[in-house]
């Protein structure tokens, strides 16, 4: 098959990108060729290797974009929006693609294609969610019964269950994430580099990805230097800003812990093979992060983890259905820093001895996860031209 990924989310990089690799690369894997539809104006931050064809409107970025100015940058992303899906559905009715997918989408991506042709197409287009919260759960449900009289419209809502709040759709299928693989680093296979930790070195702690004030850094250090821990640690803590309010405070913690002589701090965005050496150079992945949001929408550092094998400190309001299942690392109840201080002694103190147990863990989530089983899923959903969804 030849398949289409219409990307217009601007973006510098991260998981977003990577995420759009893994559709690229795994389903090239499986045999099909893949090209970008991207609007005119598109930079690509990864070279995917693959073709890429320009769409009339220019994509808008919201970094640093606030107020009023994000309102109108909004309006004119939805009317831009419009004219993608006109020109994505005039390439695909003169046969240049098998199958559109779509990898980031919200119910609002599905609400403009109820007043846009492309809801006639010839061919499965496939909408990616990325998780639906409870407030966007009724204008989901409204967008897609909408849509269930177009047969080639199909959602694929990235969830750890079988339904939507106990309900049910014909054009909407239910998967879990993909795990996100050291693709520069771990050879042919992408596994990651093995970790064997030597009991008389450091044991070494990353947190990692974009910082937001939500994710409580404060409260983390302060719960990790007031603990005693039985062997040496060293922590990283990296952190990528986006807009100037979070570079400030972000500014604010490394002035007011960076004297800590085991913290090292690292103010910017690492990509591609510096981001995954960066990862696989720690033995932990540190998630202190307390907000409801990541209940509902699955956690890209938790399934980076899974991906390369790391073991975890991890709030309960990420994905606990992963946490539940897996016996990666340890929990914490979100919001309870008391809670939070004695996890991570805990999980320090007790790593040597429990060491074995999350690799055996970490291996049956990476094969669980591995993400060849999202792309094959995708793959077949984009093979059912019209009828229901798997």
């Amino acid at each position: 098959m030849k398949i289409a990924i219409f990307e217009s989310i601007i973006t510098p990089g991260g998981h977003e990108v990577d995420f759009d690799r893994i559709l690229v690369e795994e389903l090239k894997v499986l045999g099909h060729e893949v090209v970008f539809y991207v609007p005119d104006n598109f930079t690509f931050n990864f070279d995917y290797g693959v073709p890429a064809q320009g769409l009339p409107g220019k994509a808008v970025s919201y970094t640093g974009v606030r107020g009023v100015h994000k309102i109108l940058f909004s309006a004119k992303r939805e009317i831009n929006r419009q004219r993608w899906y006109r020109a994505v559905y005039e390439r695909i009715a003169q046969g240049e693609a098998d199958a559109v997918v779509v990898p980031t989408s919200t119910y609002r991506y599905l609400r403009a294609l109820n007043i846009n042709v492309l809801k006639k197409s010839p061919v499965p287009v496939i909408f990616i969610l990325h998780g639906i919260n409870p407030g966007e759960a009724p204008k989901f449900f409204a967008a897609v019964e909408k849509l269930q009289d177009f047969p080639n419209i199909k959602c694929a809502v990235i969830s750890f269950g079988d339904t939507l709040y106990g309900r049910t759709f014909a054009n909407v299928t239910c998967m879990n994430p993909p795990a996100y693989l050291p693709r520069d680093i771990g050879g042919k296979n992408m596994e990651p580099p093995a970790a064997d930790i030597d009991r008389n070195m450091p044991l070494k702690l990353g947190f990692f990805g974009q910082y937001r004030r939500e994710k409580k850094l404060d409260a983390f250090l302060d719960a990790f230097l007031s603990r005693e821990y039985k062997r040496p640690v060293r922590l990283l803590v990296q952190g990528a800003t986006m807009n100037p309010d979070d570079a400030d405070d972000f500014q604010r913690i490394i002035s007011k812990y960076g004297g800590h002589s085991h913290i090292e701090f690292l103010h910017k965005g690492l990509f591609g093979k510096e981001w995954q050496q960066a990862i696989a150079g720690v033995d932990i992945l540190l998630m202190p992060y307390s907000a409801a949001r990541y209940r509902y929408h699955w956690g890209g550092m938790l399934f980076t983890a899974i991906g390369y094998k790391k073991p975890v400190v991890v709030s309960d309001e990420i994905n606990p259905e992963v946490t539940a299942n897996y016996r990666i690392g340890m929990t914490y109840a979100s919001g309870d820093p008391a809670a939070l201080q004695h996890t991570i002694e805990q999980f320090i103190n007790t790593y040597d001895d429990n060491a074995a147990t999350y690799r055996q863990e970490l291996d049956r989530a990476y094969r669980d996860f591995h993400p060849s089983l999202f792309a094959s899923r995708i793959a077949m959903i984009a093979q059912l031209k019209g009828g229901n969804c798997l």
